[in-house]
């Protein structure tokens, strides 16, 4: 047996009370800032630890709180099972007069996308920042929109994550959707549009990060779940250019959020998603 196959963690995510397994978890080895993305199913596979003797494989899943377990170098250890809580959440009540609230929409203003192409390993996210310019008085959110575009394999499913912007230096951090709403796209080319309002989303006054993450899907799952070997294969998003700001930020598994900061004549090269929200009269 070689060091590689030694070297092998394997097994399946699920819920702590339930047993169900949890789709679409991810899992990174603290040290190693290395990981993957279980698949509809729960399961995963991935490299043990190189650096260290040991170290945490952290399992962070939607709606469900941090769980961290000890793994050792050059053991393999397949089959696992690792029963993850669920986040408890607190939701406000909030009343709204019908008549009173209208239709605002957030972010990217343009039908036509710039030059260039965003993609993703399983896991990755760009996440964009729709900001209540003009500080409206907002209610709930009622749908969100990613451009998506004509090349790759536009219909591939990703899933939609909602972050308010209270990390690091503004970044993406809490959940606001904590449903898992996985979504697929009919063709490229086009905007393709989420109705959100069946998940009564409350969106945060200054605004809040609208992003795509890649997932993998039970197909490509066995040859595409490898951090270190997956080659880009799902939906690619088209870039905007009508922001002098950044405003869109990249998360990887292990490593966390990142600002982009790219531009291009003074404008800044940003994720073209946008969002509708209520608005109060």
């Amino acid at each position: 047996m070689s060091w590689a196959q030694e070297n092998r963690i394997s097994g399946r995510i699920v819920d702590q009370q339930t047993k169900e397994p949890i789709p679409f978890a991810s899992l990174g080895l603290r040290d190693e800032q290395s990981g993957a993305l279980t698949n509809e199913y729960g399961f995963f596979q991935m490299s043990g630890p190189e650096k260290n003797a040991q170290d945490s494989l952290v399992v962070l899943a939607l709606g469900y709180a941090r769980k961290a377990v000890l793994v050792k170098r050059g053991v393999s250890q397949k089959d696992m099972i690792i029963e993850v809580p669920k986040r408890q959440i607190l939701l406000g009540n909030v009343t709204v007069e019908a008549s009173k609230v209208k239709n605002l929409g957030l972010g990217a203003r343009s039908n036509t996308p710039g030059e260039g192409m965003m993609q993703g390993l399983p896991g990755q996210q760009y996440a964009f920042y729709v900001k209540n310019e003009k500080g409206k008085k907002l209610g709930n959110i009622r749908s969100a929109s990613f451009y998506i575009g004509e090349n790759g394999f536009p219909r591939e499913p990703f899933r939609v994550r909602i972050y308010k912007a209270d990390g690091n230096y503004n970044s993406p951090n809490t959940d606001i959707l904590n449903d898992n709403v996985v979504v697929s796209a009919p063709k490229g080319g086009q905007w393709y549009t989420i109705d959100l309002t069946p998940y009564n989303i409350p969106a945060p006054d200054e605004g809040f990060f609208v992003a795509m993450e890649w997932i993998v899907s039970g197909d490509n799952f066995y040859t595409t779940n490898f951090m270190d070997s997956y080659t880009p294969y799902g939906q690619i998003m088209r870039p905007t250019f009508e922001f002098k700001e950044s405003r869109t930020w990249s998360y990887t598994i292990g490593k966390g959020w990142s600002l982009l900061t790219l531009a291009s004549n003074g404008q800044r090269w940003n994720a073209m998603i946008k969002a509708e929200v209520d608005v109060y009269k």
